[in-house]
């Protein structure tokens, strides 16, 4: 087994500890670092436990903050038009699939043929979450008559739903060959025991849910805060300072938000034998096998 799996496998089980080697590894100074520990801990964000490969530099953990941050910002600023609200949609959707592809597991042999169905499916899941995610702004378009009933379900309402489903649903279609090829199970000893398309289910399943947490948050609690700062007298003496309250919120709920998503899911997950196919059934283990979920 790969040496960054095990360190998961005796480290990340309960979620408190999980949440603190998160703080750790999303530490932009452990970047700056020659120490040996934030060494190791740069390498748990860095090398890919499933190839050895190195992560590129853009989709690796401890950038997912400061690179998607103003994108998830700027995509749920109130836009004017609808080629605003298409622009920064398509750079945080092209972002987040970018994201999910790289550090997916990895266990499925690649070859042209599957190559080329990846490719076809993260482009679709970008052009698909791009015009999905600016829905809000072609709701006010179509229905601006409507007045303040349209502007606050697109504004308030919407939004947060639609952020929570988009950002599951990439996860659930850029990684979907998981669940279509399988991805390797490994018995308390950390032996590769097999390739499991339930294991690589559940992997996918736990990364979206917990992608749609971070997304959902990110959008809910700034739009609740706002609603109860509107009533405020002095916001309603200087309404020119709700934008940047939203513009900081949103960043400081999201930085937030990053590792307790991450932490909400172990990275070497647990399941049931009972839960696997059948050529599992018949191992002589202690009713639980593991595999790495991928982030």
């Amino acid at each position: 087994m790969d040496p960054n799996l095990q360190y998961w496998q005796s480290n990340g089980q309960s979620f408190l500890s999980r949440l603190r080697l998160w703080f750790k590894i999303l530490d932009p100074s452990s970047v700056l670092s020659s120490q040996v520990a934030n060494a190791w801990l740069l390498s748990l964000s860095s090398v890919h436990p499933d190839t050895g490969g190195v992560i590129s530099p853009l989709f690796r953990s401890q950038v997912f903050l400061p690179i998607s941050a103003p994108l998830v910002v700027a995509s749920l600023l109130p836009h004017k038009g609808i080629k605003p609200a298409l622009f920064w949609q398509f750079l945080l959707q092209t972002y987040c699939a970018g994201f999910n592809h790289a550090n997916r597991n990895a266990t499925a042999t690649t070859d042209n043929k599957t190559s080329m169905k990846q490719s076809i499916l993260i482009v679709g899941t970008v052009a698909y979450s791009t015009f999905a995610g600016a829905l809000p702004q072609l709701i006010l378009k179509r229905f601006r008559l409507i007045g303040a009933v349209a502007e606050t379900f697109s504004r308030s309402l919407l939004p947060v739903p639609l952020s929570a489903c988009l950002a599951g649903f990439s996860v659930m279609v850029v990684r979907s060959e998981e669940a279509d090829n399988g991805i390797r199970v490994f018995d308390s000893n950390g032996n590769a025991i097999g390739v499991s398309k339930a294991a690589g289910s559940k992997a996918i399943k736990e990364t979206a849910l917990s992608r749609a947490a971070l997304f959902g948050t990110t959008a809910a609690v700034p739009t609740l805060l706002l609603a109860l700062l509107k009533r405020a007298k002095f916001v309603q003496r200087n309404p020119m300072i709700i934008a940047p309250v939203r513009h900081i919120s949103t960043a400081i709920i999201f930085g937030l938000m990053i590792p307790v998503s991450f932490s909400l899911f172990p990275q070497f997950g647990k399941i049931k034998k009972e839960s696997l196919e059948e050529e599992f059934q018949s191992l002589d283990s202690n009713g639980e096998l593991f595999y790495h979920r991928g982030l």
